[in-house]
């Protein structure tokens, strides 16, 4: 009799899902392998291949979501690209993605580099800007996921095929605006009220490279420059350790606490910084610039900084 008490008690708490100041902002393929199934959690595949290629080979469950085709990011009413779309799509973009207030999701990028893990990064973001806590990245994506044993030569992992049909679901956001960057917040930092630091690669900082999104070539005057390539291992799709990420940021004069904004040309790969910064790190005052260079470089005389012209 006692055993089956047991039985059913420890069915009960399975099917309760996990608080969500209990999950963590990264997990590995082990805890993946170990949690696949069980009650609320939705695997989203963000892998930056065809759909045809996600039906060969996925965590099994996972469900097909496409960053360009399912519009992550949109142009906003100012023409500025690339921007959070208007909540009311993305609340029916999570439910028809099985997605609701209560699920966990585990998001899995292609794992191949850094930008991979930028998509991943800016879904995470996005997330927290509807606020929707339970959301955990695969660490190293599908690449972890898909290794094969040096021995057996066969997968590690289980993989599956074919297409996941998700159950559609509501999902309800409560908007966080604390977490949206207007450009009077950015004239404000400007004035030294929050360190802003630019996530893009030297050439563009310095001001060589210019995005075609962008209107005008530099940065932001007064930024520091931490290249969002350097917080994974060797810019590929796995982050390097907390320790290692505090030499870096220490070694390029950013701050691991306090205000700050993090920016790029999109709002992509700043992203990748910001969770490095706020999740990672611990700096809940770290916020990330979705409009970046593309939407200051349109705010009339807003100064921009080239070092090389």
């Amino acid at each position: 009799m006692r055993s089956l008490v047991l039985a059913v008690v420890a069915s009960a708490m399975l099917a309760v899902p996990a608080r969500a100041d209990t999950i963590k902002p990264l997990v590995d393929a082990d805890w993946l392998k170990a949690n696949l199934g069980k009650p609320g959690i939705v695997v989203l595949s963000a892998r930056t291949v065809p759909r045809k290629i996600y039906e060969q080979a996925h965590v099994p469950g996972a469900v097909y979501t496409s960053y360009g085709k399912d519009r992550w990011r949109v142009m906003n009413r100012a023409g500025v690209p690339s921007m959070l779309p208007p909540v009311a799509y993305l609340e029916k973009l999570f439910g028809s993605l099985g997605i609701g207030n209560s699920s966990h999701v585990v998001v899995v990028p292609s794992g191949n580099s850094s930008s991979d893990v930028g998509i991943a990064t800016r879904i995470y973001w996005t997330f927290k800007v509807l606020g929707h806590d339970r959301i955990s990245i695969l660490n190293g994506g599908w690449r972890s996921w898909a290794r094969i044993d040096k021995q057996t030569r066969k997968p590690v992992n289980p993989i599956a095929a074919g297409v996941v049909k998700p159950k559609p679901q509501v999902f309800k956001a409560s908007l966080r605006k604390q977490m949206l960057v207007s450009e009077d917040e950015i004239k404000q930092a400007l004035t030294g009220k929050a360190q802003l630091v630019d996530n893009r690669t030297r050439d563009y900082f310095v001001g060589i490279s210019k995005s075609s999104k962008a209107l005008r070539a530099g940065t932001l005057p007064g930024a520091k420059n931490l290249p969002q390539t350097w917080l994974t291992k060797n810019g590929r799709g796995k982050f390097r350790d907390k320790a290692q990420l505090e030499k870096i940021y220490k070694a390029v004069d950013v701050a691991t606490k306090g205000d700050q904004i993090m920016f790029c040309n999109t709002g992509h790969q700043a992203t990748i910084a910001w969770f490095v910064s706020s999740e990672i790190l611990g700096n809940r005052k770290a916020r990330m610039y979705d409009g970046s260079l593309a939407a200051w470089t349109r705010v009339k005389n807003a100064p921009v900084t080239r070092m090389i012209k």
